[in-house]
């Protein structure tokens, strides 16, 4: 079993930043790819970014070049750097770690952008 606990949610003004943080534990070898989903009120899930392994990254179309994602492996430590937010990022984040064939979830952490 894998462990993830987020941190780093709040609310913040349009135009601010956030960093959350995701630390694995657990039976963490073999975790392939750690990253962030999203889920606001009414909408589906979307995948905000993730980070490889090997430390490729993919972004959501409506972040990128606003949010980066790095990764601490000597932390087992994922980050998510939130910058210029937007009314439109508020939703609850999620981290999720793959390592096959499992996907394991933390509990979520909102995130709220005020105009």
């Amino acid at each position: 079993q894998v462990q993830l606990v987020e941190a780093g949610g709040g609310l913040v003004q349009a135009g601010g930043s956030l960093r959350l943080s995701c630390a694995a534990s657990g039976s963490i070898f073999g975790i392939n790819v750690m990253g962030w989903y999203r889920q606001a009120p009414g909408k589906q899930r979307e995948l905000v970014a993730h980070i490889t392994s090997g430390g490729s990254t993919n972004y959501a179309a409506s972040v990128k070049g606003r949010f980066t994602i790095s990764r601490d492996n000597a932390k087992n430590t994922v980050y998510l750097q939130m910058n210029s937010l937007k009314p439109e990022d508020t939703a609850v984040y999620s981290c999720y770690a793959y390592r096959y064939p499992n996907d394991y979830w933390g509990q979520g952490t909102q995130v709220t952008v005020s105009s």
